[in-house]
């Protein structure tokens, strides 16, 4: 029993993607940020959906795939601080909700941007780079491989 804990989760970051509401503030937020994109005078529409992407990406390739561990104290004996948020994520099962609609989410915006840029060489690169550096991350058999060689077992 964890006393004075407001959840029953061992590891709360495994549940996160999972609670009500978080699907639609993070399509909010993704939305938001491009709105403000838009919203800066010198960015055509070309490039604001660009950077709309990349910014993205970036930021889900740190939060799932590139920072480990969680932001608070857990009682699994540090399993989890040798674990991506992506690794954590619904215990590790693989091709769960969550799972896929982080997945299906960047491939979406991907080609929004791809369609918004009219498919022009510089921007396709861009976005296609953008793009795989997060979808590798989370295929399967990535799962607990670190990128230098270096396991964590």
């Amino acid at each position: 029993m964890n006393v004075g804990v407001a959840h029953s989760e061992v590891n709360p970051n495994t549940r996160v993607m999972n609670s009500r509401g978080m699907w639609l503030t993070y399509t909010l937020g993704v939305a938001m940020l491009h709105i403000v994109l838009l919203s800066i005078p010198f960015f055509s529409v070309p490039v604001a959906w660009t950077l709309t992407n990349v910014i993205h990406n970036l930021g889900m390739y740190v939060f799932l795939h590139a920072v480990k561990g969680t932001p608070f104290e857990t009682p699994d004996q540090g399993k989890a601080r040798l674990l991506t948020h992506w690794e954590q994520l619904d215990y590790g099962v693989q091709f769960t909700s969550s799972r896929k609609f982080f997945t299906i989410s960047p491939i979406i915006l991907y080609f929004l941007a791809s369609f918004y840029t009219k498919y022009d060489p510089a921007h396709f690169v861009v976005n296609t780079a953008s793009l795989l550096s997060v979808l590798i991350p989370k295929l399967p058999q990535l799962h607990g491989v670190r990128i230098f060689g270096i396991n964590k077992y």
